[in-house]
């Protein structure tokens, strides 16, 4: 969780959950790749734009890259 002052994490922690995203703990690797700050996630949804990639895969794909190929996996 974001500290308390913290309103560009927060503004971030709220995209993902509004978006779907979880955070459940997968076996030992933990809940996978999260952006951290309202760039991450600015970039992700510009790359994803079009693509029909689902908002909540777009923000947890590690590559923009990926997204921009449209290679993200669903």
């Amino acid at each position: 969780m974001p500290e308390r002052s913290d309103k560009a994490g927060w503004r971030t922690l709220t995209a993902l959950l509004n978006a779907g995203v979880t955070f459940h703990a997968r076996c030992c690797y933990g809940p996978g790749w999260r952006p951290r700050t309202p760039r991450e996630v600015r970039e992700r949804l510009a790359a994803a734009a079009g693509t029909g990639v689902a908002v909540s895969v777009a923000l947890t794909t590690v590559d923009v890259d990926e997204l921009r190929a449209g290679r993200a996996s669903r």
